[in-house]
Formats: C-alpha cells, structure tokens, sequence
C-alpha cells in the first residue's frame, strides 16, 4: 500500500482490485468545498490505478463508530455561494458516474447531504449496533436542484417522501427494512461484509459499461447533478435559513 499516493484528512487502501477510503476529517467528516475535492482525487486516482475495463469496486468509510458524514459545513456558504458548486455537487456526480462499483459503509450517523452522497453510491452498509441515517432539508429551508432525485429514484415513493419532507431519522434495522441500505452488520464485522460484497461486485466493470448501465438507472440524477456541478453564473441552492 506504500505506493498509494498521501491525502489530507482522508486515506487510501488496497486489498486486491477493492480500495478503500477512510474519512478522517474533524469534525465527523463534515464535507466543505477543499474535502470533497480530495475525495474526488481520491476516486480519480483509483480509476487511474485500475485502468480501463478492468475488475475493482470502492468502499467510503468512516474512521470510527460513532460518525460516517454529517454532513456540509453549512458556514462555508456565508463566505462562498459557490461553495456546493466547487465541492459537494461534483462529489455526489463523481460517485453516480464512476466506472467502478460503489459501497457506502456507514459507519455511525449519516447526516444531511451525507445522505445523497451515500445513495449516491451503489450498496449502502449500516451499522446495526448505533446511528441514525437522516436528511433535514425541510427542517433547516434548504434546497437545491435535484436534491430529491437520488431518493425518488433509489427508494419507494412513501420511503423517499418520509426522507425529504420529514426528516425520518432511520437506525440500521428501519433503513434496511424500507430499502435505504443493503445490509446491517455489527461494527466489528463491518469491513469484513463490505469487503465480501466489493469482491463479490468488482468482476461486474470488467466489460467496461457499468457506468454506463447505471447512468440507464439513475440518469437523471446524473444530469441534476452534473447540470449544477462548477457553475458560478447564477446560484443553485437555497441556502439553509437554519443551522444545525
């Protein structure tokens, strides 16, 4: 594993043709504009090392039991209005439409924009022992152009609404129960599951169309998010009028 590059706040392993990320940013892995960028390097610099039509799959993981992501740094918009633009939008976008398959391994609570960031990817595993997977926008006034797309798209009609208009705070065995994760396993066991179902899956971007076959699923959050990712001549969001 020496010869993977280094990153900030982030690290980058390798077992086999499955690669593993672990978020490692204070406080509980809260996504601001510089993260996802590295996030996205690291993604990038999986794709490079795997090579074209080639066997792999990535797992996103948190460092510790408690947290996976909570979320934006909701402060940063005060400062930056284009801050989602340059770092969360193109994050989600990098994860619908990368070539290889995708494993969220929630951690501990998945929190706010955690939560499309971690549908964004293929398989979810949540831990069944603590942490609620919840997404607030109608509790904060905050809303972007797609942001329900990824939950109207991913889960049952009445499961996408109670996550977008009211709030549901979901532990692992109701998440895996209403279709929002894969699989539920204890925190000692976790990385061993995640490991299993990425090797299980890598073999399918061998033929080099996953991505290709997924955008057939989920193409219209891929154009959402793609459609608001760099754009600084007019705004994409409503910013949060509450804080949390």
């Amino acid at each position: 594993m020496s010869d993977l590059p280094t990153f900030r706040n982030l690290t980058l392993s390798r077992y086999g043709n499955v690669f593993i990320i672990t978020m490692q940013k204070p406080p509980e892995n809260r996504l601001n504009t510089w993260y996802c960028q590295e996030l996205i390097r690291a993604f990038r610099t999986v794709e490079k090392i795997l090579g074209p039509d080639s066997e792999g799959a990535v797992i996103t993981r948190g460092s510790d039991a408690k947290f996976w992501c909570t979320g934006l740094e909701l402060d940063e918009s005060d400062t930056n209005p284009f801050a989602n633009s340059d770092g969360f939008y193109p994050l989600v976008h990098t994860v619908l439409d990368f070539p290889f398959p995708t494993i969220a391994l929630l951690t501990g609570h998945t929190f706010g924009g955690a939560c499309p960031f971690a549908l964004a990817h293929d398989y979810r595993i949540m831990n069944s022992k603590r942490g609620f997977f919840s997404m607030p926008p109608v509790n904060l006034g905050l809303h972007f152009d797609g942001i329900g797309s990824l939950p109207r798209l991913k889960l049952r009609p009445d499961i996408a609404a109670k996550m977008l208009l009211e709030a549901h705070r979901w532990t692992g065995e109701e998440a895996l129960r209403d279709g929002i994760v894969h699989a539920i396993a204890d925190p000692d066991e976790m990385l061993d599951v995640a490991l299993e179902m990425g090797r299980k899956w890598a073999p399918k971007a061998k033929m080099g169309v996953y991505a290709a076959l997924r955008a057939e699923l989920w193409g219209e959050a891929i154009r959402k998010f793609q459609q608001i990712s760099y754009v600084h001549g007019r705004l994409t969001s409503t910013p949060a009028k509450a804080k949390i």
